[in-house]
């Protein structure tokens, strides 16, 4: 589902991404771990073309993200073109990103009304089956600012899979949370993964990357350090990197 192929970021003389190169397959969840500044988010941002990557390849589904390709020469997509890509692509923030002004309904039958066209009864009971999916069936017309942190964050979920992506994107999505919240978010995430969803989730929360993740990746320094098998990452981690940042978590 996702190819990375020596990705290469920079912002201004800042060199974030240097050549990361990873796959995730149709179905997987991959966590992506590592330090402030690794660059976890930055890769994230580049897989829907929310940032552009300096060098290198990014395909999802077997599309190439960004660009066209013509002979031997990239040329990037007009904003209309990369918003269609987009569209495939559900995203979910640090912070919940939903319109205050709007209810929990309102900001998830936004975008399939607005982007994908769909008629407004279909987009509210679509709205409405997936705000039961994340346990939140009751809230329908509450407002933003009338929800706990977790709560807010399903909402942004349940927005995200009302455009019916192929691909879920995570970036830290409970770092914003009370402790005691960030388990009502876990447990739609898990759910999403038992049905088949791929993911990519950039996470502090080892518990979950050794229940969930096919696959472990950790970062630093804008690279790939060590990947494989969450078992195997953290119980018996290669790299000194990866086990000097491990033992301060675990």
């Amino acid at each position: 589902m996702v190819v990375a192929d020596k990705v290469c970021k920079s912002f201004g003389s800042l060199h974030v991404l240097k050549g990361v190169s990873l796959e995730v397959g149709r179905g997987e969840v991959l966590c992506l771990i590592g330090p402030s500044g690794s660059g976890k988010s930055t890769f994230l941002r580049c897989v829907n073309h929310l940032e552009v990557v300096n060098a290198g390849r990014l395909y999802v589904d077997g599309d190439l993200i960004g660009y066209r390709e013509h002979g031997d020469k990239l040329y990037e997509l007009s904003p209309k073109d990369a918003a269609k890509q987009r569209r495939d692509i559900g995203m979910v923030f640090q912070h919940f990103n939903l319109f205050p002004h709007r209810t929990a309904l309102e900001n998830i039958v936004e975008a399939p009304i607005q982007v994908k066209g769909q008629k407004r009864e279909h987009a509210v009971a679509r709205a409405k089956e997936l705000l039961d999916r994340v346990g939140l069936g009751d809230k329908a017309n509450a407002y933003p600012a009338q929800l706990s942190g977790g709560q807010q964050q399903r909402v942004a979920i349940a927005r995200a899979l009302a455009m019916d992506p192929k691909l879920m994107l995570f970036d830290e999505p409970t770092s914003a949370l009370d402790p005691e919240l960030v388990g009502e978010v876990l447990g739609v995430m898990r759910e999403l993964a038992a049905s088949g969803m791929t993911m990519v989730v950039v996470t502090h929360e080892m518990g979950f990357a050794r229940e969930v993740a096919d696959q472990l990746v950790f970062m630093d320094g804008g690279v790939v350090v060590e990947s494989g098998v969450p078992a195997e990452v953290l119980g018996n981690p290669q790299h000194e990197r990866t086990r000097s940042f491990l033992s301060k978590l675990l």
